[in-house]
C-alpha cells in the first residue's frame, strides 16, 4: 500500500484512499472509536493535494491546515459530524500508527493528540467563520441545510429549480463575498502546488560543521569588518559611503583585491560594497550620524556557526550588490526568487554545470521582468550579462563556503534530457555547443549548505531525508519511508546503520513484513530487504516456505525469474494467485478485479474468486474484502436471471408489448 502518489496518478490514489478508508473504519469500529468516511478520505485529499504529497506524514502544521483550512472550506456534512472532525482525525492518525503506515519523520501519536488539542479553539472559530468556505462548498452545504443530497439521480437539477422558483434561501452577501475571495485572496487556495522530491542526503557531524563555519572566508571578513568599524566608528561621505582610503585600508585588511583599484568612489569597489550592505543587513555594523559603527548588541561575531547560517539565510536579499548592474540588472531584480530555485536545484547533486544553471536562470527571470517590448538583440544582451551575473553570484557563494567550484567535463546526464522540450530550441542549441567542453566550471553544494537548504525545504513542508534520521524508527515505518523516498543505494545505506543499532535485527524486520496489512506494502518491504541486504536473494528464497511471506516470496521470485511458475504445485499456485488478487484489490479497486477475473474465467469467474477464497492465504482482511467487493457481486451477476433482448439471439421470437390493465 503506497502513500504517496505523483499528482497525476489520479487513478491509484482514488484506488489507495478507497481502501484506506475502509480499512480505518473497520479499525476504529473494532476499537471504539469516533470515524467518519468522507472526513477520513477529506484528510487523505489534504495531504495529496499539499506540497509533499504524504499521505503518513502529519506534523502540527498539517494538522492546522486540515482543520483550521480545509475542513471548513471542502467538507459537506452535518454540523454535529464537522464538530468531532478532530477527533475523528485522531482515529485516523491513530490507525496509520497501528498499521504501521505512519511517517516516522512526522509527530508521534502523543505529539499529534497534543496538536489536534492546541487546536480545538481556533477549529470551533474556523467552523463558524462562512468566510473560509469556498464557493462550491456554499451550494454544497445550502443544499444539505435543506434536505437535498446532490449526489441524487437529477438531484442538482430539482435543486436549481427550487432556488429558480425561490424556495431554497440564502446568503446572497455571503455569496457575493465568496466569489469576490477567489480572486482577491491567495489564502484560499490550499490544493498547493507539487514540489520536485528531494534525494537523500548524508551531513557530517554538528562539530565538523561549526569547523567548516568558522572556517568560511566570508565569515571571517564579516566578522573582521565589524571589528574594524568598532565603537567609535569610520566616517562616511555625504553620500553615506566610506571614504576612499578608509576603503582601500578596509579592503587589504579583508584580502578582496581591490586596495588598488583606481576608482572615484569606494562605491565602485563591488566586493567591499557586497560585504558592507551584508554586514548591515545582518546587523554587524550600523549606521549613526553620519558613521559606520559596530552593533553594540551583535553576538553572531563570537558564533561563527549562527554566523554563517544567518549570512547564507539573508543572501537572496542582496541581488543588487551581487549583479554588476546593481538594481538595474535583470538578475539584480529577481535574484530573491531565483536564488533559492538553484539552491533547490543543486540539492543533492554532483558538479552541476553552471552553463546548464545559466539557461534556466534566465527564462525565471524573463518571468519576473517584463520584456515585452524589448528587441531580440538587447534581450540576448541581457541573457549575457546575466550569466555573467550568474557567475558572479557563484563566486560569492564559493568564499561563503556554500558550494564548491571546479572545472572539467560535464556528466552525460546533463545532456540527456536536452530534447524534452523544458528550453527553447536555441537555448538547446547553445548548451549542446558548451556541455562538449571539457573545460566547465561545475558547482556542487558544500554540506554547510545542504544543512541550510535543508532546513529552508523542511519549512516549506517539502521532504527532504536525511540519512541517519530513521535510525531508530519501529522497523514498519522505517521499511515504508524506504521503499518510497529512498533510492536503492541511500535505502541500503539507511537500513544497514539501522541495523547497527543494539535490539535491532532482521528478525524485527521481517515481523514487520508479516504483521503488514496490505499485500503491495508488504512485497515492497521485502524487495527493500532483498535489494540492500547481501544476503537479499537468499533470504527471499529461504522465505518460499514461511507460513506468512510465502504468497509475497513466491511473486517475488516468479519476477525475477528464478522460479518457473509451471512448476509450482497447486497449493502454491493458489496462493500466488491469491497475493496477486489482494494486490490487484489494493492497486485498482474491486471493479478492475472483476474484470480481470471474468478475462480469465469468463463465466466462471466466481468459481476463481471461490478458489482464491479457499486457498488460505494468510491475509484474512483481504480475504474478506475479496468476498465482499468481488465474489459477492460475481454469484449476483451469475445468478441473475438471462434478460431476453427483442430481435437478437439465435431462435429468439419478439416479445408481444403487454397491454396494460
Amino acid at each position: 500500500m503506497r502513500t504517496w502518489f505523483e499528482p497525476e496518478e489520479t487513478a491509484p490514489y482514488e484506488a489507495a484512499k478507497a481502501i484506506l478508508t475502509r480499512r480505518c473504519l473497520a479499525w476504529a469500529d473494532a476499537h471504539g472509536r469516533p470515524a467518519d468516511g468522507p472526513l477520513v478520505a477529506a484528510a487523505l485529499d489534504a495531504r495529496h493535494h499539499s506540497r509533499d504529497g504524504r499521505l503518513a506524514y502529519w506534523d502540527e502544521p498539517q494538522i492546522r491546515r486540515y482543520l483550521l483550512a480545509w475542513v471548513p472550506k471542502y467538507v459537506v456534512t452535518p454540523r454535529d459530524i464537522l464538530e468531532i472532525a478532530p477527533e475523528i482525525l485522531r482515529t485516523f492518525l491513530h490507525y496509520l500508527a497501528a498499521t504501521g503506515l505512519r511517517d516516522p519523520r512526522g509527530a508521534t501519536p502523543a505529539q499529534a493528540d497534543d496538536a489536534i488539542t492546541r487546536t480545538l479553539p481556533d477549529f470551533r472559530n474556523a467552523l463558524d467563520d462562512p468566510h473560509l468556505q469556498g464557493p462550491a462548498t456554499f451550494w454544497a452545504q445550502t443544499a444539505l441545510d435543506h434536505g437535498s443530497d446532490l449526489t441524487g439521480p437529477g438531484a442538482l437539477r430539482d435543486f436549481e429549480l427550487d432556488l429558480d422558483a425561490g424556495r431554497i434561501r440564502y446568503d446572497r452577501d455571503l455569496l457575493d463575498r465568496l466569489l469576490e475571495a477567489r480572486h482577491t485572496r491567495t489564502d484560499l487556495d490550499l490544493e498547493e502546488e507539487r514540489a520536485f522530491p528531494q534525494p537523500p542526503i548524508a551531513l557530517p557531524a554538528p562539530d565538523d560543521l561549526a569547523g567548516a563555519a568558522a572556517r568560511s572566508v566570508t565569515v571571517r571578513r564579516l566578522t573582521t569588518l565589524a571589528t574594524w568599524a568598532g565603537e567609535l566608528g569610520r566616517p562616511l561621505t555625504r553620500s553615506g559611503h566610506l571614504t576612499l582610503a578608509d576603503a582601500r585600508e578596509l579592503s587589504a585588511l579583508l584580502g578582496t583585491g581591490e586596495a588598488e583599484l583606481q576608482v572615484r568612489s569606494s562605491a565602485d569597489l563591488p566586493r567591499l560594497r557586497l560585504l558592507l550592505a551584508w554586514a548591515r543587513r545582518l546587523g554587524l555594523v550600523r549606521v549613526t550620524k553620519g558613521r559606520l559603527l559596530q552593533a553594540r548588541s551583535a553576538t553572531l561575531p563570537h558564533d561563527p556557526a549562527a554566523l554563517w547560517a544567518r549570512a547564507f539565510d539573508v543572501l537572496p536579499e542582496l541581488g543588487a550588490e551581487i549583479s554588476m548592474s546593481g538594481r538595474a540588472g535583470v538578475l539584480g531584480r529577481c535574484f530573491a526568487d531565483v536564488l533559492p530555485d538553484v539552491l533547490a536545484t543543486l540539492y543533492g547533486m554532483d558538479d552541476v554545470p553552471v552553463a546548464r544553471l545559466e539557461e534556466t536562470v534566465w527564462p525565471a527571470c524573463q518571468e519576473h521582468v517584463s520584456m515585452d517590448a524589448t528587441s531580440e538583440r538587447t534581450k540576448d544582451l541581457w541573457r549575457r550579462r546575466t550569466a555573467l551575473d550568474l557567475e558572479r553570484a557563484f563566486d560569492v557563494l564559493a568564499d561563503l563556503g556554500a558550494v564548491d567550484l571546479t572545472r572539467g567535463p560535464a556528466d552525460d546526464r546533463y545532456a540527456s534530457d536536452l530534447d524534452d522540450g523544458a528550453l527553447p530550441p536555441e537555448a538547446v542549441e547553445r548548451l549542446r555547443e558548451r556541455l562538449a567542453s571539457p573545460d566547465l566550471l561545475l558547482a556542487r553544494l558544500t554540506p554547510l549548505a545542504l544543512r541550510s537548504v535543508r532546513d529552508r525545504l523542511l519549512r516549506e513542508g517539502r521532504d527532504a531525508p536525511l540519512i541517519g534520521e530513521l535510525a531508530t524508527a519501529p522497523p514498519a515505518e522505517l521499511l515504508g519511508v524506504l521503499t518510497q523516498h529512498y533510492p536503492p543505494r541511500a535505502a541500503a545505506v539507511e537500513l544497514n546503520a539501522w541495523l547497527s543499532h543494539p535490539g535491532q535485527d532482521l528478525e524485527a524486520l521481517l515481523r514487520a513484513a508479516r504483521d503488514c496489512p496490505f499485500r503491495t506494502r508488504a512485497a515492497a518491504m521485502l524487495a527493500v530487504l532483498a535489494q540492500a541486504l547481501p544476503e537479499g536473494q537468499a533470504l527471499v528464497r529461504d522465505l518460499r516456505h514461511d507460513p506468512v511471506l510465502a504468497p509475497t516470496a513466491l511473486t517475488l521470485l516468479v519476477d525475477a525469474g528464478e522460479i518457473d511458475p509451471a512448476a509450482l504445485d497447486r497449493r502454491e499456485h493458489l496462493l500466488l494467485a491469491a497475493e496477486n488478487f489482494l494486490s490487484l484489490l489494493e492497486l485498482g479497486g474491486p471493479a478492475v478485479v472483476i474484470e480481470q477475473l471474468r478475462s480469465m474465467a469468463g463465466h466462471d469467474a466466481h468459481d476463481l474468486a471461490t478458489a482464491l477464497l479457499d486457498s488460505g492465504h494468510h491475509d484474512l482482511a483481504g480475504l474478506e474484502e475479496l468476498r465482499e467487493l468481488v465474489a459477492g457481486p460475481l454469484r449476483a451477476s451469475r445468478d441473475r436471471p438471462l434478460r431476453l433482448i427483442p430481435g437478437t439471439g439465435r431462435g429468439t421470437r419478439p416479445l408481444r408489448r403487454r397491454r396494460r390493465p
